[in-house]
């Protein structure tokens, strides 16, 4: 297990997106974040107490926690003298990269000496099965984006919170470092063997009560060059009885990737709804979930008013203010 609380690690990140794995703990798990640290040029700030080493561990803080999402999932050397130092003071480390901790000479050398634990939690811990779609019982719900970090997490997480609320039966399945750090479980998808990226998600979201939701965190984006492979075996292996759409609304280019456009969400239902019937031929998309923090809230009612006109669907932050149409949506099913 991963000692709490956490000292999050921002390294030099360009900007808040970079950032998303420290920002999801400050979200969803608040009292297990003592406070940040930096490195110089960093361009994220997560609004928690700026620390060093001594005084995060004067807090109580047992574990640093790489908080970056990089493109590569690239340990970067510009941090190793920080990580070193951490090891040094007992502080154990976690991270969600794909650059593993237990490759990294000098910082295994460091845990050894001074007998801390390094924490690589996007390692499969399962040998899972290559999927054979065979119908499942319990319903399920995958959130499917426009493209990558559009809040696919945060509404299933808000779904999630949302149901535990209601008294309704539901598990937020977490396919990412970010949802697995905060849950403490998951499959971390994309590090996988392709073959069997949707057997995972078969083995995540077993059989179940009739009435259970399994909320299952979306990843990439169908239309993402790089990362739509990962979608596809969540829209397969989860078999998802409902669809809900994922937007954010001021990208002017795909994560990554400045010469393609984002697609709208029209072209995101034309695309996802025939892949999902093909692995559950009930399945239907019953809300859509825009991420509206670059908007003032005048402007986010405005565009959320619209978006559910043109596409005659529930269309809600679920984040900034409440996933309870998005639950009321699953509900009626």
């Amino acid at each position: 297990m991963i000692e709490t609380p956490y000292l999050l690690f921002l390294g030099d990140v360009p900007d808040m997106l970079a950032a998303k794995v420290a920002i999801g703990i400050r979200d969803w798990r608040p009292e297990n974040a003592v406070g940040q640290i930096s490195l110089p040029g960093c361009g994220a700030d997560l609004g928690l107490t700026e620390m060093t080493l001594a005084e995060a561990q004067e807090a109580g803080a047992k574990t640093l926690v790489i908080g970056v999402a990089n493109r590569g999932g690239m340990i970067s050397q510009a941090w190793k003298e920080l990580l070193v130092q951490a090891l040094e003071m007992g502080f154990d480390i976690a991270s969600g990269l794909h650059n593993l901790l237990r490759d990294e000479n000098d910082l295994v050398a460091a845990a050894q000496t001074h007998g801390c634990t390094l924490h690589d939690v996007r390692i499969p811990t399962v040998a899972y099965p290559i999927a054979n779609g065979k119908p499942r019982t319990g319903k399920r719900c995958l959130a499917v984006g426009t493209d990558c970090s559009v809040g696919k997490m945060y509404t299933a997480m808000a779904m999630d919170a949302e149901m535990q609320k209601r008294g309704m039966k539901s598990t937020f399945r977490a396919t990412g470092q970010t949802g697995i750090l905060i849950t403490g479980g998951g499959v971390p998808l994309d590090a996988v063997i392709a073959d069997f990226m949707a057997g995972s998600i078969e083995y995540l979201t077993p059989d179940n009560d009739p009435d259970h939701w399994d909320l299952i965190e979306g990843q990439g984006s169908l239309f993402h060059v790089s990362y739509s492979g990962v979608t596809m075996a969540l829209v397969h292996g989860g078999a998802p009885d409902a669809l809900i759409l994922c937007h954010e609304p001021t990208r002017t280019h795909m994560r990554g990737l400045p010469d393609y456009s984002v697609p709208s969400l029209q072209e995101l239902a034309d695309t996802a709804l025939p892949l999902a019937l093909r692995a559950n031929p009930a399945c239907k998309i019953v809300g859509i979930s825009v991420n509206t923090q670059h908007l003032s809230e005048e402007e986010a009612v405005a565009y959320l008013a619209k978006v559910e006109e043109d596409m005659g669907l529930p269309a809600v932050d679920p984040y900034r203010h409440s996933a309870a149409r998005l639950v009321d949506a699953l509900d009626a099913i």
